[in-house]
């Protein structure tokens, strides 16, 4: 089959630092790709992949200091897109909401993997207006429940290479909070429960903008740099 692959432009694919849905964007590419499909991935110019690479963006958005406006780039993307609609089978898009009014006049099958949150209050008083048409693939069963009437047409659980990683049954001494600074993360909970558990607890993770002033009010405090550690932003695994 001939697929394009629309990915998040914040992160390159796979990313440098955070990024968990561009990982996961990169690891289902190049299966596609191991299955023998042309798959053609629309991503920043920083991305390394086996499939046909279109640059969206020079690098990685997040990481670009000369980007301002995100949403130039993902226009950009998208007009791309409708210039070579006709040469694929089906587009698979990992960017929430923002391709689906063009995708529904392009006449090309698509789907959506939403990735983030779908519990948002004005999603579901807009939802039957603008999104009710379209199909998405769920990452679980459980995250459909917010919008049972959405066209779901599967599920597609996250998951990684076979030998990507290898489990270690020796205890370590500590816990780890690994991913992003952020309310709905929960780092809080961590913390509390290394401190039920009585064990050190490392905490790797990225503070966006937008998280600054959480981070600093909620978590900062919470930190002492012996039983709970703050690593910062980890690299590539």
């Amino acid at each position: 089959m001939r697929i394009a692959q629309l990915a998040p432009l914040a992160e390159a694919v796979p990313p440098k630092l955070y990024g968990g849905t561009e990982r996961v964007v990169s690891w289902l590419t190049e299966e596609l790709v191991d299955m023998g499909h042309q798959v053609t991935l629309f991503a920043s110019g920083d991305s390394t992949t086996h499939a046909s690479l279109e640059v969206c963006s020079p690098r990685a958005l997040r990481l670009d200091p000369d980007s301002r406006d995100p949403l130039l780039a993902y226009s950009a993307m998208l007009a791309r897109l409708a210039d070579l609609a006709s040469q694929f089978d089906v587009v698979h898009s990992h960017l929430d909401w923002l391709h689906i009014p063009l995708l529904r006049r392009l006449n090309v099958p698509f789907v959506t993997t939403l990735h983030g949150r779908i519990d948002l209050p004005d999603l579901d008083s807009c939802f039957e207006r603008c999104f009710a048409e379209a199909l998405f693939i769920s990452i679980s069963d459980a995250q459909r429940a917010p919008l049972p009437q959405a066209r779901w047409a599967g599920t597609v659980h996250h998951g990684i290479p076979e030998n990507l990683v290898k489990p270690n049954f020796v205890p370590q001494g500590y816990l780890a909070f690994l991913g992003r600074i952020c309310p709905e993360k929960g780092p809080e909970t961590a913390i509390e429960l290394a401190s039920a558990a009585n064990l050190p607890l490392k905490i790797a993770a990225k503070v966006d903008k937008v998280d600054q002033a959480y981070f600093e009010r909620k978590v900062k405090p919470l930190l002492d740099g012996k039983n709970v550690e703050f690593i910062g932003e980890i690299g590539e695994w």
